[in-house]
């Protein structure tokens, strides 16, 4: 792979990542990430539809008049959306219900229509998939995040796993207790923002720019 291909998918993990720095997608993140598991099926999800929607966009985009543009990249992305949806349903029906309308929203998510507006219309299909592959991996890193330290001391588990021992708890004489504002959506707010000053105070051309 060239290294201008290359920077399609690792620009999007931190210097043009989609919540850190073009601050994106902040809804989902906010309202899926109380446990890992959810988190990554969503993070999967967004992937798989806007690296497909990418390339079929790509592919159409000097056919596509310009007038009807958008309308031709809702239709793409609804189509993909469906499918993922159905996809869950079939085979991770217990996440699927979690996730709830979100894996819908993903329809209206910045990072996909960002992506087929300022990308795919403008590139090549291989590119505007790596570039797809990439913005995806950056949202999904930071779901990911989110999401373990949420479950973690919310609920003392990760990926389902009990990490916090039981001994550590005061029911079983110990001194630990699960915080329950962790699976609440505001602490999901603050850990992504404290993840943003993070990757901000160690990036500082970011902030010039």
């Amino acid at each position: 792979m060239s290294a201008k291909n290359l920077k399609l998918i690792k620009n999007p993990l931190s210097k043009e990542n989609p919540i850190t720095v073009q601050v994106l997608g902040i809804c989902s993140a906010l309202a899926v990430t109380a446990q890992i598991k959810p988190a990554l099926v969503m993070a999967i999800s967004v992937t798989v539809v806007v690296a497909v929607s990418n390339l079929i966009i790509s592919l159409m985009r000097n056919t596509i008049p310009p007038r009807i543009r958008i309308i031709v990249q809702l239709l793409v992305v609804a189509m993909m959306v469906i499918l993922v949806d159905q996809f869950l349903k079939a085979f991770v029906y217990d996440v699927s219900k979690q996730l709830s309308v979100f894996v819908g929203l993903i329809i209206t998510n910045c990072i996909v229509m960002g992506r087929l507006e300022a990308f795919a219309m403008q590139n090549k299909p291989w590119e505007s998939f790596l570039d797809g592959i990439g913005n995806g991996l950056g949202y999904g890193l930071i779901l990911f995040i989110v999401a373990f330290f949420r479950e973690l001391f919310g609920s003392g588990t990760l990926l389902g796993y009990q990490i916090i021992p039981e001994s550590w708890y005061a029911a079983n004489g110990g001194f630990y207790y699960n915080n329950g504002f962790f699976i609440l959506p505001p602490m999901a707010l603050i850990i992504v923002g404290i993840v943003i000053w993070v990757h901000r105070s160690r990036n500082k051309d970011l902030c010039e720019n």
